[in-house]
This record gives C-alpha cells, structure tokens and sequence, in this order.
C-alpha cells in the first residue's frame, strides 16, 4: 500500500477528531484513525474510502491505559509507515468536586489527556526531527488558560497540554518540525453530554466542531504556535481579561459558570 502524507489522529471516531480526519481525507492525505471503538473506526474508515479513496489503517486502543501509546507505535512503525502530522486529539472531562468524584475516573482522565498525549508525541517526534519534517497538534482548551473549579482535574491537565506544547515548540525552533496548540471554546461533540456540562451557562451555545478542526487544521499547517477557536466575542474578552482579574474573583466566575442550572 502506497502511502502519502499520514496524519495520525487519536479520538477519531467522533467529534472533533472526525472531522480532522474528514479535512485531512479532503487534502489528499491518507490516516491512521485511533479510538477506543473499534466498530466506529471500522465505520469512518468506510466513510473516508468511499468518499476520497485515501488509505485508512485502524488502530482501536483504549489510551488511558500505560501501554497504549508505545503499542501505537509499534504498530505503525511495524506497518511501514512515516506519520507526517500527529494530531493529539483524544481527551475528556469531567464534572463535580474534586473530593466527590470518582478517583479512577480522574486518574483515567489524566492518563488520557495527559500521559497517552505527551507518550505518542515522545515516540514519533524523533522521528520527525531526524527526518527534520513533521507536524503536531495538540488539542488543548480555553480551559488551560485559568483554573476550573468543579472540573479541576480537567483544566489542569488541559494547563498542561498548552504549556508542554508551547514549550517543546520552542524547543525545535531550529528544525522544520512544527507543534501547535488548539484551544477550543464550548464545542457541538459528546464532549459536554459526557462530562455533564451539558446543563451548565458554559454550554449554552456552542460552535461547530467542524469549524474548530478546520481552525485547528490550517493553524497547524501555517506552523502556528497557539489557536482559539469556538469562542464568542465575550468570551475573548474575559480571556483577555483572566491575567488582570483577583484570582478569588476568577474562581468564583468560572465556578459560576460550570454550576448546574
């Protein structure tokens, strides 16, 4: 199988990971799709074949789990194949108060958001700086900007997805190697249904989940470093404003905002 141009892209089977592999399928380039659902995989797979005729490999993995990432790698390396753009996608959230919530459920969330995403960018980045050519984007939040009361555990870890990818980017400024960071608002996935979000001020309105990957999609083409997209004009204010706000204030708001209604 000839193979071009490979993104491979984790939490493919929905949201805004599918639509990345939609736009990537739409450019010319072929995928290794990720996700935990094998028979959602199987389905896009079809979808993209059919419709752009680009080359799929599957790889259905559970990412919360420690080996998943090096098993990734494994495979494609054993596959043949060169990934050219590594999109970081898989992720999820969460609602409640730290000390309420379950304890695996947030231990799951950290090693999805944070250890499966900084272990897949560790395999495959040498790789692309030995070959000085490649691409990554991380898929963070709006939420690394501030700290989240009742989705605590989230916004850290998403703080650290924007910090990690800013600060790795920084260090390949040498090279043709690029990492940018995407920072959704409030989006139209599973996202908020899962989390229990779905009730709360933040996710009264949300934005296209196509509109955030095509935004994703082109920043990370262009090299950029950081991208917010899904926001609504005063929510770029407040964003703008979270450095000069008292940090009991800020907390209150954001508490406010995630409260149920």
């Amino acid at each position: 199988m000839k193979t071009k141009n490979i993104a491979l892209i984790t939490g493919a089977s929905s949201g805004i990971g599918k639509e990345f592999a939609h736009i990537h399928a739409e450019n010319g380039g072929d995928l290794i799709i990720v996700a935990r659902s094998k028979d959602k995989l199987e389905k896009l797979k079809r979808e993209l074949v059919d419709k752009y005729h680009t080359n799929v490999m599957v790889i259905a993995k559970d990412l919360s789990l420690p080996e998943a990432s090096k098993e990734i790698y494994t495979e494609v390396k054993k596959a043949g194949m060169e990934v050219a753009y590594l999109i970081n996608n898989a992720g999820f959230g969460g609602r409640g108060k730290f000390h309420e919530r379950e304890w695996e459920l947030d231990l799951a969330m950290i090693n999805l958001n944070v250890v499966a995403l900084t272990a897949l960018t560790r395999f495959f980045l040498p790789d692309m700086v030995k070959r000085n050519s490649g691409k990554i984007l991380n898929v963070s939040s709006t939420a690394s900007l501030m700290p989240g009361p009742l989705q605590a555990v989230y916004y850290a870890t998403k703080a650290y997805v924007t910090f990690f990818s800013n600060a790795i980017a920084e260090e390949l400024h040498d090279t043709n190697v690029t990492v940018t960071n995407l920072m959704p608002g409030a989006t139209d996935t599973e996202f908020a249904k899962v989390s229990g979000m779905d009730k709360t001020d933040l996710f009264k309105k949300t934005h296209s989940a196509r509109k955030v990957a095509e935004d994703g999609y082109k920043a990370m083409l262009n090299g950029k470093l950081d991208v917010i997209s899904g926001v609504s004009g005063s929510q770029k204010l407040m964003m703008g404003l979270v450095p000069m706000m008292p940090k009991r204030l800020l907390l209150s708001q954001v508490r406010k905002m995630q409260e149920v209604k």
